[in-house]
Parts: structure tokens; C-alpha cells; sequence
């Protein structure tokens, strides 16, 4: 009876989950030397957990993402750690490293000692040096630069935008 339901419930689970996430094209886990000595070529998308030895870099990442040089062309979201992190389109989460640029729209949380933002930012940037293009948000550090929208466009200690 216990293999009946167990068999049932699998047969349900296959058939109920729409079949484009089962059979989607991204990967669990990224493991890179440098690009492109890596697993997965750079077009493919991570979702789990992706570790750059030197250089890594991928289309998007989803998860836990770590290593000396982060680079993602698409969307990040969850936790990136490195010496520098690079991503060219929007991020989600929180992002820790010595340099940390990010291209599109940022929502979470920034820190590292330069933390660098062209689009705009909705959140905390904590760091040495912080720049973003628009906020919604605080900045924390010794020098800090709202292009657009800030309280001040440059401010020591402290600087916000809502």
C-alpha cells in the first residue's frame, strides 16, 4: 500500500509540475578554474551553488556564489562573495567583496570597500568608497555618491535617498 501511494504521488508530481522547470537548462553547480576552463560554458545559467577558483562567469545565478572573481552578464539573486564581483544585470540579495560593480537594478544589501552602482540601488551600500546612479536607500562610508535623487550628491558618513 505504502509503495501504491508512493508511486501515485510521483506520478502526480511529474505530471502537475509544469514540465519547462523540470527539464529547464540550468545547472546545479558551477565549478571554474577561469573562463573558460570551467564546467559549463559561460552562456549557461547557474541555480544552486557556483565557485570561481580565479574566474568564473555565467548568464545568470541564482544561490550561493563564491570565489575571487565573480562575473555574471544576466541576472544574480541570493549571495555573492569575492575579491571582485561583477554583474551586468539586476541583483537581488546581498553582495560581499572588496570591489563589487553591478550594472542594473540592485536590491539587498552592498558591502565591500568599493562599492559600485550605475543603476539604481534599493537598499544598503556599507563601504570605504559607495557610488550609485539613483537610490532608495542608505549609504554608509567615508565617501558617498548619489548621482540622482540623494539627499546630497556627495556626503561623508552617511547618505540616503527615499
Amino acid at each position: 500500500m505504502k509503495r501504491y501511494i508512493l508511486f501515485l504521488f510521483v506520478l502526480l508530481f511529474v505530471f502537475a509540475v509544469p514540465q519547462k522547470n523540470i527539464f529547464a537548462q540550468d545547472k546545479p553547480i558551477q565549478i571554474a578554474l577561469f573562463n573558460p576552463v570551467q564546467i559549463f560554458s559561460e552562456n549557461t545559467s547557474i541555480t544552486g551553488v557556483r565557485l570561481n577558483i580565479l574566474y568564473g562567469k555565467n548568464k545568470n545565478v541564482s544561490g550561493i556564489d563564491w570565489g575571487l572573481v565573480n562575473s555574471t552578464t544576466g541576472k544574480q539573486v541570493g549571495a555573492q562573495f569575492g575579491f571582485v564581483n561583477l554583474v551586468d544585470g539586476g541583483f537581488l540579495g546581498y553582495q560581499s567583496g572588496f570591489v563589487n560593480v553591478t550594472d542594473s537594478k540592485f536590491e539587498g544589501l552592498q558591502w565591500g570597500f568599493v562599492n559600485y552602482h550605475k543603476g539604481k540601488v534599493s537598499g544598503l551600500q556599507l563601504g570605504f568608497v559607495n557610488y550609485a546612479g539613483s537610490m532608495y536607500g542608505l549609504q554608509i562610508g567615508l565617501i558617498n555618491i548619489i548621482n540622482q535623487g540623494g539627499a546630497f550628491p556627495f556626503f561623508p558618513i552617511v547618505n540616503w535617498s527615499f
